[in-house]
Order: structure tokens, then sequence, then C-alpha cells
């Protein structure tokens, strides 16, 4: 049988893959915005986002280790899942659409679906809800600085 880290690591690798459906066009539009000139820690920020999915999976795996395979676990395992997927989302729809706009969206999206998930797990373990708390602390950051690129890109909204 399939250790449940495992395969929690693996469908988190897979969804994560998606955050490279981008072309070098996109990638050309994103790298000639205006950035305020605050952002010095944008380098920073695949290190960052790598151990926000570490912890969110390690979260994942506490909660389905307290009691694997019920309801409740896999409609949590589900949010979880759409966290990722929210979360993933933002980089190939916002360099799809050329939209600061849609990746504020997408990136209060995901605060919202992540304290969601969070309040959920705290019933089940204190552990896992505190593992979420790196994204809920990230997540409001990187949202705002899309925010603050859309005013200094207004013909990029």
């Amino acid at each position: 049988m399939i250790k449940s880290w495992l395969v929690i690591g693996g469908v988190a690798f897979v969804v994560a893959l998606a955050a490279n459906l981008i072309t070098p066009s996109d990638r050309k539009w994103f790298e000639r915005l205006r950035r305020p000139r605050w952002l010095i820690f944008e380098p920073a920020i695949p290190i960052i986002w790598t151990v926000i999915f570490i912890c969110g999976a390690w979260s994942a795996y506490i909660i389905w280790e307290s009691s694997p395979g019920t309801t409740n676990t896999w409609l949590l395992m589900g949010l979880y899942l759409l966290l990722e997927i929210v979360t993933i989302a933002y980089t190939p729809v916002m360099f799809r659409l050329r939209s600061l706009k849609v990746g504020t969206i997408i990136g209060g999206t995901g605060f919202i679906v992540g304290l969601l998930l969070t309040l959920a797990v705290l019933r089940t373990s204190a552990w896992a809800a505190l593992l979420l708390v790196p994204y809920l602390l990230w997540s409001p950051i990187g949202t705002y600085t899309t925010w603050e690129m859309l005013k200094l890109n207004p013909q990029d909204a």
C-alpha cells in the first residue's frame, strides 16, 4: 500500500507543475511590469512558496492520518486541493490573461479558501491549522503586491 504522505506529496507536486504552463511571451509581459520600490524580496518568492507548499502538504498529511478515509477527511482533502489549485492558478491565469486585476482576485480568493480550510482543520488538529499559518501570512502580501503593481501598470489591469 502506498503511504499517505507519498500520495499527498505526489498530488501536490503534480498540481504544482501547472504553474509552468506559461509561454515565453507571458514571462516577458510580467518581467516588463513596473514593481513597487519596496519589492526587494522578489528573488526569495520561489523559496517562500516552496516552504508554504511543504507546510500545506504536511498539514494535509496530519489531517489524513487523524481519520483516514472518512467523509469529513475526504472533504478536507478536497479543500486542500482547491487551495492548491487556486494558488497555482495565479501565475498561468494572470500571465495568460495579462491581467493584474485577475491576479489580485485569484490571490484574494486563495486567502479566503486558506482561511476557511484553516478554521475547518482547527477542530481536528491545532498543528495542522498552525502549518497553514504561513499561507495565511504570505498570501495577503502577494495579493497586496499584485494590487500595488496594478496601480503602477494601469494598462495591464
